[in-house]
């Protein structure tokens, strides 16, 4: 099933527990529940890690990507487990990485770019363990992929 809602700031900010300055999605969009989706990140000169890394150059940390692709890969699951109704602010789980397998980083991410991050599920095992491949670009440029694993622990 796919939808056609596109999932801004404050949509996602229902469904995953991230705020800032650790949102790292602005948009999801195209998704294909219990498939796929495609999240963005602006990327402003603003931000606040770019004070460190590195002033004098400044590169979006790879870590922050993964992190980017991870929460974009926590909306599609909760997407997917409740079929689009969690609407209440605080209603959701959390998603717990487990795994970071085969992570590159292949061109820097820089102030101005905007990130696109496609996800997808691999694998699922029930509702509680979750694969996930994701890859990020800058245009047509691959800058970042990842596989990785997480987990909605049980709330009971």
């Amino acid at each position: 099933m796919s939808t056609e809602k596109v999932l801004y700031a404050e949509d996602i900010k229902r469904i995953i527990p991230h705020r800032y300055p650790f949102l790292m999605i602005d948009r999801i969009e195209d998704v294909e529940i219990g498939k796929s989706c495609t999240a963005y990140k602006n990327v402003s000169n603003n931000e606040w890690f770019f004070q460190g890394h590195f002033p004098q150059y400044p590169v979006f940390p790879g870590v922050l990507i993964i992190e980017a692709l991870a929460q974009s890969a926590g909306v599609l699951a909760f997407i997917t487990l409740f079929d689009e109704k969690v609407t209440e602010p605080g209603k959701s789980e959390f998603v717990y990485f487990t795994s970071i397998e085969n992570a590159k980083f292949r061109k820097p991410v820089l102030p101005g770019d905007v990130i696109r991050m496609e996800l997808e599920i691999a694998q699922r095992h029930g509702n509680k363990f979750w694969r996930f491949k994701g890859t990020a670009f800058v245009g047509d440029k691959l800058a970042s992929e990842a596989e990785f694993m997480a987990m909605i622990p049980d709330t009971k």
